[in-house]
């Protein structure tokens, strides 16, 4: 395993080759009474914004619970294909402003496809402390 700091213009290319492939992720919170909560998401990385952006609905627990936190949550996304897998981590926050919400969804767009309609959609946006990966993405 291999801990990397995000140096967002000296990204590795097989890494960031990874977070531009189509895969899911599962990001991680940690519940008050220490439990995590664990749920599938689409994850998209922002090179321009240096963060990641994941989309959902303002009542889903995962928002909720980041909006709880006055200063963001503490949380990981990881990602798995065979034998290469990645793991960020980083403070989210809940934003519900219109041009967020627009820049995340372009985000995911982009990495994925374009997201039905839902008008109750915030955006949670990842500030990436650090990523951990596999040896064959550290190239």
């Amino acid at each position: 395993m291999t801990s990397w700091t995000p140096g967002w213009d000296a990204f590795p290319a097989a890494l960031l080759d990874f977070w531009t492939e189509r895969h899911l992720c599962a990001l991680t919170t940690v519940r008050p009474d220490g439990r995590p909560h664990v749920v599938p998401v689409g994850l998209a990385l922002d090179h321009e914004q240096r963060c990641g952006w994941v989309i959902t609905s303002g009542e889903s627990h995962k928002a909720r619970r980041i909006a709880a936190a006055p200063d963001g949550l503490q949380i990981a996304a990881c990602q798995v294909d065979g034998r290469r897998w990645s793991t960020l981590e980083g403070r989210a926050r809940v934003l519900s402003d219109a041009d967020a919400v627009r820049r995340a969804v372009a985000c995911y767009a982009a990495r994925y496809r374009l997201p039905r309609p839902n008008p109750a959609r915030v955006a949670i946006r990842i500030e990436v402390d650090r990523f951990l990966l596999s040896g064959t993405l550290a190239d």
